[in-house]
């Protein structure tokens, strides 16, 4: 009875993972023999200035070409979830098979489909194909000065480029304007035109790049505007720490000299009084434990995705960036179970296995049910972007039998590694009583204006990413993202830092939370610079637009602040640990 069962589990767990793996090619490898068939997919069809609102090509009344139809799959998870619909345009096309001006189809104008032409004109719909891969973009039509007439473009003129037996380059120009009459023909054609290209097949997708927008002057002055506030920010707080330290061990050894009654009339003050209660776990250990954990895991998942993209493409194949970004994910789930199982170990935390789950579903959950929420709407819309059934059930098999399982064994080397609380002083038995102190002083001022730094550091990039992910640009200068993370990291390492040895000073013992919520802030700080992007930067307008605008850029930004959290926790720990262990405790 229970062999069929875990066929059919196994099954659907290795069509999971195997749907994150990137596809090497189409229906092909990218090579051709003269005469061969070469597909013209359509895609999806939707207004300009909201490129996330996407339908299916053939959802506005366009009719298709007469061969016989061939039906896409998605080849990827990342397709999937990006909502890439291809569809077979009816186009007989063969290689090197030149098409003079044919006409492929009639569409019989009535009132219905002249109303969805229009308002698709009205509000600048473009239409994107594939060839080989290779993406192309056409408008639907356009209307007159006065908006009273309006137009369809009708023919496709394709010019194919062929480096030997590969396809290189494809352009297309839009002909053949019509204007739109109800209860008449309208007759579609197209023509195909071969012409040998000089460009090789490794460097097709260079002409979508955009060099003068992403290696403008600005975006290097701003790289090296962030890299010298970093030189300048670790110099002062390395000068600062360093002569303030010295003179606190030389005060606290002085103190040492003293006999007890110089001792207890002399003026105590400083983070040395709270090495009793500067150790002492946090409050709600484990929800911290788990946040500690999901952040460590989405720094390793950034690092490891910058890096793959440095080395390989991937904006050259449909949806391969999110799909290596999800097997990561997947992949690097041990880091959340040790970093996070450990630190609640060490916290005296018993409920472990409660941490686990948490730690293993928080990022998830958060992804999932604004996916989820958003996709209401994609399906109110009829949009591309709503999510197939056969999706959701992937992305569950992944986080309940590849994401769960090794966060838990992660946690368990976590617990068993790491767990022991080897702290150079020992907790009190009773917390001691944290004095009063100047308004600039706590936590809460100390959190608000810990992110500044942190964004201004980014903040030139976050427009650039913006940019390529809400607009029509590809990014692909992964170089400098990764100096903008490293500079991220190191910024926000020495503003916790600072921040802790100043709260410390003041004798509040409470560094655990201030620290990662003092470095988390920057979230609030991108998310409201997305408004200003949403409001100035863009014309996107609509429920559905804004909604999915809004919601993946709250989840972006919580996760970005969870990861800087993170980075700023464990820096700091660091720096308590090492300054707790320098002095000399009675």
């Amino acid at each position: 009875m229970g062999s069929p069962r875990w066929k059919v589990a196994a099954a659907v767990f290795l069509a999971a993972v195997g749907s994150l793996l990137p596809a090497g090619a189409d229906e092909h490898d990218h090579t051709y023999t003269d005469k061969e068939e070469v597909v013209l997919w359509m895609n999806t069809v939707g207004p300009y200035h909201n490129r996330q609102e996407t339908y299916k090509y053939f959802s506005l009344p366009f009719c298709a070409g007469s061969k016989k139809t061939i039906s896409h799959y998605h080849e990827t998870l990342g397709e999937a979830l990006q909502g890439v619909e291809l569809e077979f345009s009816g186009l007989d096309i063969k290689f090197k098979d030149e098409v003079l001006q044919t006409t492929y189809c009639e569409i019989d104008l009535d009132k219905a489909k002249r109303d969805a032409f229009v308002y698709a004109i009205k509000n600048h719909y473009w239409y994107q194909m594939y060839i080989d891969d290779l993406p192309i973009w056409g408008i639907v039509g356009e209307a007159d000065e006065n908006g009273e007439d309006h137009y369809l473009w009708t023919y496709k003129k394709l010019e194919i480029g062929f480096n030997g037996n590969r396809i290189v380059d494809v352009n297309l120009t839009s002909e053949g304007k019509v204007r739109l009459v109800p209860n008449t023909k309208i007759a579609m054609s197209y023509s195909v035109k071969w012409k040998k290209s000089d460009v090789k097949f490794e460097d097709r997708f260079d002409k979508y790049l955009d060099p003068s927008f992403f290696q403008h002057r600005i975006h290097w002055f701003s790289i090296f505007n962030s890299f010298m506030m970093v030189i300048f920010l670790v110099g002062l707080v390395s000068m600062i720490l360093m002569r303030t330290l010295r003179k606190d061990y030389a005060r606290y050894s002085k103190e040492e000299e003293m006999d007890d009654m110089d001792r207890d009339l002399g003026d105590e003050y400083g983070w040395k009084q709270v090495h009793g209660d500067v150790f002492r776990p946090s409050s709600h250990p484990l929800i911290f434990s788990s946040l500690i954990g999901s952040g460590c895991q989405i720094f390793s998942v950034s690092l490891i995705v910058i890096i793959v993209a440095m080395v390989e493409d991937l904006y050259t194949e449909r949806g391969s960036m999110l799909s290596t970004a999800i097997f990561v994910y997947a992949a690097t789930s041990p880091i959340n179970g040790y970093f996070g199982g450990s630190l609640y170990a060490k916290q005296g935390g018993r409920r472990w296995i409660k941490q686990m789950f948490i730690g293993a579903f928080m990022i998830p959950a958060m992804v999932c049910g604004t996916a989820f929420f958003i996709n209401f709407i994609a399906i109110y819309y009829h949009a591309s972007r709503a999510i197939p059934f056969g999706t959701m059930v992937a992305v569950c098999c992944i986080c309940f039998f590849v994401i769960l399982p090794l966060n838990l064994v992660g946690t368990i080397l976590g617990r068993n590694l790491s767990g022991q609380p080897n702290f150079p002083c020992r907790v009190n038995a009773v917390p001691r009583p944290i004095p009063e102190k100047k308004w600039f002083m706590e936590p809460a001022v100390i959190v608000c204006l810990g992110g500044i730094l942190p964004f201004g550091s980014i903040f030139i990039e976050m427009y650039f990413i913006f940019t390529s992910f809400w607009a029509y640009k590809i990014y692909y200068v992964y170089g400098f993202m990764m100096l903008v993370l490293v500079i991220l990291c190191i910024v926000t390492v020495c503003v916790t830092i600072v921040c802790t040895y100043f709260l410390l000073n003041a004798e509040d013992y409470r560094w655990q939370w201030t620290s990662f919520l003092s470095a988390a802030s920057t979230a609030v700080y991108v998310y409201m610079y997305s408004f200003y992007y949403y409001f100035f930067k863009t014309k996107m307008y609509g429920l559905f637009q804004t909604s999915f605008y809004f919601g993946y850029m709250a989840v972006f930004s919580t996760a970005l602040g969870i990861m800087c959290g993170a980075v700023g926790y464990m820096g700091t720990s660091a720096f308590v640990r090492k300054i707790y262990t320098n002095v000399k405790i009675d």
